[in-house]
């Protein structure tokens, strides 16, 4: 499993414009994250393993990306 750190979140949803972040709310974000990250990079695993590669490229990862989310 895959950890995020909350802090860079917390920034990270400030930036969006929110004066104040819950630590639930980071959490609940990194939890998104983890989540949507791991169907990204098992599928971009998918695609090298497909095209005979051992290491995952960032071709990979952008072709996963689109995979994932039906582009």
């Amino acid at each position: 499993m895959m950890s995020f750190t909350l802090e860079p979140l917390r920034k990270l949803i400030k930036r969006a414009g929110a004066p104040r972040v819950s630590d639930d709310a980071a959490r609940a974000l990194a939890a998104m994250l983890e989540n949507k990250t791991s169907t990204i990079v098992t599928e971009a695993a998918k695609i090298a393993a497909h095209s005979n590669r051992k290491t995952v490229l960032a071709e990979d990862v952008k072709l996963a990306k689109k995979v994932v989310d039906g582009v």
